[in-house]
């Protein structure tokens, strides 16, 4: 009989097969440090942004796999490089004249300039967690300053002391010759300035574990690579940390695929197994750009759940991470609605069908029932018929559609009511274009108005939907989504919508008679 861990060791979903990668390294013997670990990288540079959050979720789907397909402990550890110096003031923060002041310091010595915590670092690292915690993430935080300052890295950084050779061999065959003449690994933190100093070193004492440098002001200072004096330059700190933490799995985005080769070198070359990693296609704006934390460009995790539920975000990231996603607002009604289709989905297929459903992934097997008997798209749509101000206006319409829901025993459907009222007030209603029908499309209108007049088959969505479909067929629309098109800008002022017999079951075959003889009158335009 298969189990589930056969059917998931078959699986082509994607977190199963970079799961089945990662168990495979202990194939021979376990982990000497008694588990898995599973690790995600942020730069607390800017306020975190979606991104940083669908590399987490991301992350958190593989180690899930990996759950059901092994029995050795596993653990996600989401690690703050807090400790880089602030290289520019980012667009989206107050106080910018304060922050300017405090460049180049590591972000944990930069002022917070939210006055709320006791640093900048500190402030960005917070909402990350808070962001996380949204989710329900299990995972530990670490931060790099705690990490440096406490010798949690003391060890690593004495082993790049006694290598120092061979890092560098591995970073100046990447870099510029003018670049090589003043580049090291080390990065002193200046004892008189606070900052980070990108200076060259002129000695290195493996014995001692120190480095000696020319300070600022032109003095040579010798300090231990130690105790939080130095650190290391961002693409040795990747490969340090993997070596130093014995990290099994790290997922980046495509800006870092060119280096990898760097960080597993300087990895091994520190005496570490370079982990198993999986590179995802970057996040973009509606314009197409890169998002970035300090432009703060894209949809923030707090806009996406503005207007949407986590579940639904999560169920984007989850969706080819090996294709470029552009992060705005125009991708949230049909993400709400592909889950719960997905959900849907679920409740008939079998074990392995079930493995590669998305919401398999997005709760980890537990997952729940949807009671959205009306699609979001279709919300946003009656919203704007109905000119609702809030959810209850819509429950009106939904109850009678759906006499058994409410919002007790549909909690997800009155979720989603009042996400839809918020989205077509933000989005919808200021975008929307009416225009009049043509002479074929009032003809047909019409057909339609004396049809629903007559009509005696009840809310039967797919009945409506097919007299509907009657009527523009007979009017001779070639091809037929021309006249569906016709409806949506003629009604809606929209250039898409629902199935438009689902909409005359929800909004009423009253009321639809009625939208459709103000737009023959003229008074929607």
């Amino acid at each position: 009989m298969t189990t589930l861990r056969d059917a998931a060791m078959n699986s082509k979903a994607w977190p199963f097969e970079e799961a089945r990668r990662v168990l495979k390294r202990y194939e021979k013997a376990p982990p000497e440090k008694g588990y898995v670990l599973f690790e995600t990288g942020y730069g607390p540079s800017g306020l975190p942004h979606i991104g940083t959050f669908g590399e987490v979720a991301r992350t958190s789907m593989i180690l899930r796999a990996f759950q059901l397909i092994s029995d050795i402990p596993a653990k996600l550890l989401c690690f703050s490089d807090d400790m880089d110096g602030m290289r520019k003031v980012p667009e989206n923060v107050p106080n910018q004249d304060m922050l300017r002041e405090h460049m180049q310091k590591p972000l944990t010595a930069v002022p917070d300039p939210f006055g709320e915590y006791p640093s900048f670092g500190e402030h960005n690292n917070a909402m990350l967690r808070r962001f996380l915690d949204t989710f329900g993430f299990t995972y530990e935080f670490a931060s790099a300053t705690e990490y440096y300052k406490s010798g949690k890295m003391d060890a690593i950084l004495l082993a790049a002391a006694r290598n120092y050779d061979a890092i560098m061999k591995i970073m100046l065959a990447s870099l510029r010759e003018e670049r090589q003449q003043t580049y090291s690994c080390f990065l002193p933190i200046s004892p008189k300035t606070g900052r980070v100093l990108y200076v060259p070193v002129k000695a290195v004492d493996a014995e001692a574990g120190t480095i000696t440098y020319g300070d600022e002001d032109g003095a040579e200072v010798t300090i231990p690579v130690t105790g939080g004096n130095v650190k290391l330059q961002w693409k040795p700190d990747f490969g340090a940390r993997w070596a130093a933490l014995g990290v099994d799995f790290e997922m980046y985005g495509k800006d870092h695929a060119a280096n990898t080769a760097i960080y597993d070198n300087i990895c091994r070359a520190l005496g570490g197994v370079a982990p198993e990693h999986f590179t995802y296609e970057l996040f973009l704006d509606q314009n197409g750009e890169k998002i970035s934390k300090s432009k703060g460009n894209g949809l923030s995790i707090d806009e996406w759940l503005t207007y949407a539920s986590t579940e639904s975000l999560s169920y984007f990231m989850y969706l080819k991470p090996k294709t470029a996603k552009r992060m705005y607002f125009d991708v949230i009604p049909k993400a709400v609605d592909e889950y719960h289709q997905q959900l849907k989905a679920y409740a008939t297929q079998d074990d392995a069908a079930r493995l590669n459903n998305p919401v398999w992934h997005i709760h980890g097997g537990d997952v729940p029932e949807s009671k959205m008997v009306v699609p979001f798209a279709m919300l946003l749509n009656l919203a704007s018929v109905a000119g609702a101000t809030d959810k209850d206006g819509l429950w009106g319409f939904i109850k009678r559609y759906a006499p058994e829901a409410s919002p007790e025993t549909h909690p997800d459907l009155d979720q989603a009511a009042e996400f839809a009222v918020r989205y077509f007030r933000d989005f919808v209603a200021p975008t929307r274009v009416f225009r009049l029908p043509t002479d074929q499309e009032r003809e047909a209108l019409e057909e339609l108005v004396a049809r629903l007049k007559a009509w005696d088959g009840g809310l039967d969505a797919e009945a409506l939907q097919t007299m509907v479909f009657a009527v523009g067929t007979e009017a001779g629309f070639e091809p037929l989504r021309d006249w569906f098109t016709a409806l949506y800008e003629v009604l809606l002022g929209a250039s898409q919508g629902p199935r438009f017999g689902g909409f005359i079951a929800l909004y009423g075959v009253r009321e639809t008679i009625g939208l459709i003889e103000k737009a023959l009158a003229g008074r929607l335009v």
